[in-house]
Parts: structure tokens; sequence; C-alpha cells
């Protein structure tokens, strides 16, 4: 069993697990040769372990140039947001964590619940290609959302501020960053328009083999075992990640 679901997850023999550079909950850090660092690369570390293969981490600078690489035989498991749109190319795991999104809003701003931010005439700054902005895109009816030209965080905010964005979109930890070192007077809102669930997928179109029973055992046994919050504490990250449930 265990020799098949290798071969059928790593190929080549080596496990190749695409990481999303731009998360910096799941990706803290980077090595001595500049390898990932964080909550991600140790779990696809073990996740190779359990299959008894190497590891190769395979870097993508945004989660959209991960996801748009699962049809090009680039990596055998990435770790990603699960969102319906890519699980048309991807099969997912279960969540091993799960991320809040909300709104930030400017001083003296009307909005003050995230149901007043879906009206007419709102506009909502967001990088383009985030799981959140995937979120929005299927789920805003009022509001007009306006996307960075490239995935970025930075470059969100920066179009929030120069555009006169009326909410600015993201996970909550970075929210509560960037109110706290760069808009002081800026106000997080309480709650959350949706939790981003962090799943590790295989490419639909590779033959299964049994990769994703095995892949959704590994995540279910890594939370119940504590393994999951045991890499999250190693990264100093427990006060903004919850272990999916």
């Amino acid at each position: 069993m265990l020799a098949s679901v290798a071969k059928a997850l790593a190929p080549s023999g080596v496990l190749r697990a695409g990481i999303n550079l731009s998360n910096f909950l799941l990706v803290s850090s980077l090595g001595s040769n500049n390898e990932p660092q964080g909550v991600a690369p140790d779990l696809a570390a073990h996740l190779a372990k359990s299959l008894g293969v190497p590891l190769q981490l395979v870097p993508y600078k945004n989660p959209g140039l991960l996801a748009d690489a699962a049809e090009s035989d680039e990596w055998d498991v990435g770790l990603i947001g699960a969102e319906p749109q890519r699980a048309e190319v991807i099969a997912f795991s279960q969540p091993y964590v799960e991320i809040q999104a909300t709104f930030l809003v400017p001083s003296g701003s009307p909005l003050k619940r995230i149901e007043d931010v879906d009206r007419a005439g709102t506009r909502v700054a967001v990088s383009r290609s985030a799981a959140y902005c995937l979120w929005l895109e299927n789920n805003l009816g009022h509001a007009r959302l306006l996307q960075t030209e490239e995935p970025g965080l930075a470059l969100s905010r920066e179009l929030f501020l120069n555009s006169g964005c009326d909410a600015l979109a993201g996970l909550r930890p970075w929210l509560i960053a960037q109110q706290e070192e760069e808009l002081p007077d800026s106000t997080v809102l309480e709650g959350y328009f949706t939790s981003i669930l962090q799943s590790i997928g295989v490419p639909r179109n590779r033959a299964d083999g049994g990769a994703s029973i095995w892949i959704e055992r590994f995540v279910e046994e890594a939370k119940a075992s504590g393994l999951v919050m045991e890499i999250i504490e190693k990264h100093g990250v427990a006060d903004r990640l919850t272990v999916a449930v």
C-alpha cells in the first residue's frame, strides 16, 4: 500500500511540494539557501517522511501561480487555500489550518460591520488571485471589487490608499499588522466574511492511486496527534493560526 501510494504521489521518487511564499503565516522565513521555512514547509516534510521519500520544495511567488501550475507537472502536492475555482483542477484534502479574512476601513468610515461593506458604491481593494479574492468574486453582490494588476499584499495596500477605496480585504493577522505599522487611524472590522481553509492538494489530471485518501488520513492524523499545533507553535504563529476542525 505505502509503495503504491508513494509512487502515485511522488512518481519521480521525490515529493515535490508547491509552496505559496506570499502567505507569511505559513512561510515565515527563508533559510540560508533561500529555502522556505514555516508551517507549510514543515508539514510537507512530515508528509514526505510518512511516504519514505525525499522532499523538494517548489516555491511560488503567490497562490495564483501555484494553482495555475497544477496541470503542468511542476509539483506533486500543493499547500494552498482550498477554493471552488481551484478545486476544478486540484483535489483538496480536509483543511489543516484556517485563517479569517475581513476588511480594514479608513478613519471615519461609515462601514462598521462586515455586512455594511457589500453595498452599491462601496469599493474594495484586494490582492488578485488570493483565496479571499476568489471568494469575494463569487459572493459580492453590490460592492465593486478592485483587484491589483499582479498578486501582492503590498500592492493591495497601495491600491487601497491610492484609489480612495472604502475597504481593504485581507487576512485578519495581516490587516492588524497594517493597522499597527502603516495605518494607525484605520479600523479592522470585527468578524469575518470567510475563513481561508489551508489544505494539501493533488492535481486532478494525474492518476490518483490512493493518493487522495492517503493525504486525507495524513492531515486528519496530523491534527488529531497535535502535530499541526506543534508546528504552529514552533514558528511562533499560535496567536494567528487556528487548527481547522
